[in-house]
């Protein structure tokens, strides 16, 4: 069985001032002053412009308070409609100037005159009134007597009735002068209904009002509408907003009794629920209404258009019930959203307004309450769905904003941690300034607020005179500041404690190891990666001498460098023939910065000979696999035309031949004995990477050693120079 926990009848309780309202009887707008002041209604509405606030030539009028009564217009004693009656209690601003300005108040510039006319203060007031969805606006002429006027003071009222408005309305009214010196004064009142009132036997459209209660059966609402089979009525369920318009939820046109659920998780304090009754269906008539109204000394024709039906066809009642309802609350925090826009701007989402208080904190890694921080934001009511600024000069991954009701905390969002990354270490902190440029620090610490340079056992304390270094050096970011008051971060990051000291030495040492292996392993990569590429041309003279030439080939190749030799390209030589091989070979080594070795021997230095006498090939045949014959025809021309430099290098074997016999052409380059001149030889094929004297002349001995037996096996052969048979080495 439902338990009735709400009824409409107490949705707006019973206001004393308006359980017996008073009469108007005909259609008629009328306005009235206090004493002592004239003024004057406009008729028919006037368009609502209030147009820029501008500065006051002198006294003026303006309204300073605006006060609403409830009365009854009605056509006949029981055929009455509810009317907003409101008073606009007028004051004088600013003060008189010269006297040549009284003219503008009626007073007779020329004092000669007969008939002077007394002075007056005069203002058109404009009131503004709408309640859904009808809008009006009004015109008030009122004058005052120069004597009356005060600055400052009240000079009196001016009253307008009425503004006709629906039962169980929400009406919102401004006021304001044309021009306007000030900023418009408004009002905003929740009227009552049928039940609200006692006016039953004068509002025709309550007579045969029904009965509307909310009851809440476990987790589901019930609204109950007691009328009668044949009555028609709409219901709307909507959002209630104070700031911005209502917002429609759900609506149906209904006939009959009915009992509608609601879900508990559906309950939001701005949930309101309104209803309306027909009883007459009449057309609407359009009139067409030309106005004017004055503005300065200029009149401006303004088309408007009004629309309103012949007869009254429905009264609406509006309840809000669950405003109080804890599960409405908790729904509301629920659907509420804390969104932080970059570069500075703040927006809490909700379907409701909500009283709540938004702060500024500071959120220290590690967890931890935040603490919050000056300067706090609006104490006020937190405007919802409107984005916000936060008095910010550099934003921080710690700077949070939390928003809290009733001293308990909602809602908490960090400051754009996407963007500005996680948390830092840093060390928030306070300055307080004070008279003759005294200033002091603390530390934002879980503890408090720990002055610098104290003798507490916090971290800032032990680290007070680093921080106040670190600020006066401009090491810390400056967050926010006022007169009196600014906040600073100082990064901690090169203070932090090494509690694990140990621990952390362990772990460098087996880090140094690791990265000496891995120092040891990237040599040899890098030695390859960055190995400089040598071509190595000989002539074939005999296998003895091509099992030199692969001894040095294979002894350099230990080095970082990379031997290309016709020995090792046998395939490529047969299938592309020597001189195709030699200029592919010629032209990637170039390319990549390498070097080309030519390797004299006796037989090389005779074709030598003979290219630079005949410029032709040598008569004697040669090996199909001879590219030191092949490549003369390209070598020869960069020595001839002096691009050989940089470019080739000669060497020759101790004992088989003489430096002097090696062709002056060719001397143009470096050429060298080996492996006596092995250091310089070496030196000169890695170029700039080569390594220090020392290391240098290691390498040269490991290829020393790998050379020298192939060397006296080709000395020690038949017919070699300083072989058997031959009592010379001196290979000339």
């Amino acid at each position: 069985m439902p338990v009735p926990w709400f009824l409409l009848s107490l949705a707006l309780g019973r206001s004393p001032m308006v359980l017996s309202l008073e009469k108007l009887m005909g259609p008629q707008d009328t306005a009235r002053c206090s004493p002592g002041l004239s003024c004057h209604l406009w008729d028919g509405d006037v368009l609502c412009l209030p147009g820029s606030i501008v500065s006051a030539p002198g006294p003026v009028l303006v309204p300073t308070r605006l006060q609403t009564e409830l009365v009854l217009r009605c056509h006949q004693e029981t055929d009455c409609d509810l009317c907003v009656r409101v008073a606009i209690h007028l004051a004088v601003h600013g003060h008189w100037k010269e006297p040549k300005d009284e003219a503008k108040f009626g007073r007779a510039a020329d004092p000669e005159l007969e008939e002077p006319v007394n002075a007056f203060l005069q203002a058109q007031v404009v009131l503004s009134f709408q309640a859904y969805p009808t809008a009006r606006c009004v015109l008030l002429e009122v004058q005052v007597p120069a004597a009356l006027v005060q600055p400052g003071q009240s000079v009196g009222s001016v009253v307008f009735d009425c503004f006709e408005a629906a039962l169980g309305a929400e009406v919102r009214l401004w006021s304001y002068t044309q021009p306007r010196y000030q900023k418009e004064l408004n009002l905003t009142q929740q009227l009552p209904d049928c039940k609200g009132l006692e006016v039953r036997d004068s509002i025709q459209s309550c007579w045969a009002l029904p009965w509307l209660s909310v009851s809440a059966d476990g987790d589901d609402v019930h609204l109950v509408l007691d009328v009668s089979e044949e009555q028609h009525f709409g219901l709307s369920l909507y959002w209630n907003q104070i700031q911005g318009p209502t917002k429609p939820w759900w609506h149906k046109n209904l006939t009959g009794p009915r009992n509608i659920t609601l879900n508990h998780t559906d309950l939001f304090p701005c949930l309101c629920i309104q209803d309306s009754y027909s009883f007459f269906m009449a057309p609407f008539k359009c009139h067409l209404l030309l106005e004017a109204f004055p503005y300065s000394s200029n009149c401006l024709f303004i088309l408007l258009w009004k629309v309103w039906p012949l007869e009254p066809d429905s009264v609406r009642t509006s309840i809000c019930p669950f405003r109080e309802d804890p599960r409405a609350h908790r729904n509301l925090w629920r659907a509420a959203r804390l969104r932080l826009l970059p570069p500075r701007g703040w927006q809490l989402n909700a379907p409701c307004s909500l009283l709540a208080e938004a702060t500024l904190c500071w959120q220290a890694p590690g967890g931890g309450p935040c603490q919050s921080l000056v300067p706090p934001l609006s104490w006020a009511n937190v405007t919802v769905n409107k984005t916000l600024e936060l008095p910010l000069l550099n934003a921080h991954p710690n700077l949070c904003v939390q928003v809290s009701s009733w001293e308990k905390l909602q809602l908490q969002q960090c400051l754009w941690a996407d963007s500005l990354g996680a948390l830092k270490d840093d060390m928030l902190l306070v300055e307080t300034r004070g008279p003759q440029d005294n200033r002091s620090l603390c530390a934002l610490e879980p503890s408090g607020c720990t002055p610098l340079l104290s003798r507490a056992s916090t971290r800032a304390a032990r680290l007070g005179e680093e921080l106040l270094q670190d600020l006066q050096s401009g090491q810390c970011l400056q967050l926010w500041e006022d007169d009196l008051r600014a906040l600073w971060a100082c990064p901690m990051d090169k203070y932090v404690h090494q509690r694990w000291a140990l621990v952390w030495l362990a772990c460098l040492l087996l880090a140094s190891v690791l990265f000496l292996l891995f120092l040891f392993k990237k040599d040899h990569v890098k030695a390859a990666a960055r190995a400089r590429a040598a071509l190595l041309l000989y002539s074939a003279e005999d296998s003895g001498f091509e099992r030199l030439v692969g001894a040095l080939a294979s002894a350099l190749c230990q080095l970082p460098l990379r031997v290309a030799v016709d020995l090792w390209s046998r395939r490529e030589l047969s299938a592309q023939g020597p001189l195709a091989w030699f200029h592919a070979q010629r032209r990637q080594t170039l390319q990549e910065g390498g070097v080309v070795v030519l390797l004299f021997s006796p037989g090389a230095v005779a074709l030598c000979h003979e290219w630079l006498q005949d410029g032709a090939s040598a008569s004697a045949p040669h090996g199909p696999h001879d590219a030191f014959a092949a490549s003369l025809s390209c070598v020869l021309p960069d020595f001839l035309q002096g691009r050989a430099p940089g470019r080739y290098v000669g060497a020759y074997f101790d004992g088989l031949l003489h430096s002097e016999a090696v062709p002056a052409l060719f001397r143009s380059v470096p050429v060298f004995s080996l492996p006596s001149q092995l250091p310089d030889f070496l030196g000169t094929l890695q170029g700039p990477g080569a390594p220090r004297p020392g290391r240098l002349g290691q390498r040269a001995k490991q290829v020393s050693r790998a050379l020298q037996p192939a060397l006296d096996q080709v000395l020690k052969a038949p017919g070699n120079p300083g072989g058997p048979g031959d009592g010379t080495r001196d290979g000339t």
